[in-house]
């Protein structure tokens, strides 16, 4: 199975590219990427959708894949850290606060250049930040912190800042809500291969810090006096933990919008397909994986129009959501 899924890894982009407003078959698909790897432009397809698959849908499907892999990854890493299932950056207020830090920015009237590339992931990690640090306040921190209530304030806090973006939209121009609104309800529209250094960036740096402090986070998952007695810090190790996510979540909302419920849905189903595997790389490939289809498939329902990518999730999120609550509440 794990080879069935780095093969679909490398299949995938070729077979998603053929999927837009423009016909283009697989074996041209895969005769532009293979001629483009050794610097030379294929004579069998059109110029055209040549640039199309190079400038427009591969930098799509690579932000989708990233997406989807670090909201997979941040989702993991979150249901260690508080030792709940349903916690993920969506439900735990960290994208809602990232989303009003990027709503901040652009209603400054930022809208494009240097200062919207630099300023909205740094709104929305300012933002997400603050939301970590409402949650941890309402739950407390340290030893004594009460885990079970962080999905709670999580909740809380999404809704508080929800509430603070929509105020801040409310008194904008309608040019700019028309805009926020599209852009918070998820999209890969703006993907450009300028705009994919900094979430796969720090998509590197998240894996690392992940992998350095991988055993911490198992141990935190026995619990908060089980990770002290084996020498964890486990206040700082859990703050850490929650401002890398807020880095993670805030750098992928700045490039994509708003797009909930991958960080729970995706450890769940690693678990289920491989039991007892706790693979990072297992974790990422079918977040990226699940991504990558969910933007075909917004783009394919409705031709020639475009679904937001954060409403095929929200729906599809919602029902795991509730068959994880009721599959707990029968045991």
């Amino acid at each position: 199975m794990v080879l069935a899924l780095i093969l679909a890894c490398l299949l995938s982009p070729v077979l998603a590219s053929i999927f837009g407003a423009v016909d283009i078959g697989f074996r041209e698909a895969m005769s532009v990427y293979l001629h483009a790897l050794i610097g030379e432009r294929p004579a069998d397809v059109a110029y055209l959708d040549s640039r199309i698959l190079l400038e427009l849908r591969l930098p799509r499907i690579l932000l989708a894949f990233v997406c989807g892999a670090g909201l997979a990854l941040s989702g993991w890493a979150l249901q260690l850290v508080t030792r709940n299932p349903l916690a993920d950056p969506y439900l735990f207020g960290i994208s809602a606060g990232a989303s009003l830090g990027a709503i901040v920015v652009l209603s400054l009237g930022i809208t494009h250049g240097v200062l919207l590339a630099i300023g909205l992931p740094l709104g929305a990690f300012i933002g997400a930040s603050a939301s970590v640090l409402v949650v941890l306040t309402l739950s407390g921190f340290g030893l004594q912190s009460q885990v079970e209530r962080m999905l709670l304030s999580g909740v809380a806090t999404s809704f508080l800042f929800g509430a603070l973006g929509s105020l801040l939209l409310y008194f904008s121009s309608p040019q700019v809500t028309a805009s926020v609104i599209f852009w918070s309800l998820g999209s890969f529209a703006r993907a450009a291969w300028d705009l994919l250094w900094l979430p796969w960036l720090v998509f590197g740096a998240f894996v690392g810090f992940l992998l350095l402090v991988r055993r911490q986070l198992f141990a935190l998952s026995a619990g908060d006096e089980t990770a002290h007695a084996l020498g964890v810090s486990v206040a700082k190790l859990r703050i850490i933990s929650l401002l890398m996510c807020s880095l993670m979540t805030a750098v992928l909302v700045a490039s994509c919008g708003g797009i909930g419920f991958v960080g729970l849905m995706i450890p769940h189903i690693t678990r289920l397909l491989f039991p007892g595997s706790q693979s990072l790389l297992i974790v990422a490939m079918l977040g990226g994986l699940f991504m990558v289809w969910v933007d075909v498939m917004t783009r394919s329902l409705l031709p020639p129009q475009e679904l937001p990518v954060g409403v095929i999730t929200a729906v599809v999120g919602s029902v795991f959501f509730l068959t994880l609550l009721f599959g707990r509440r029968s045991e």
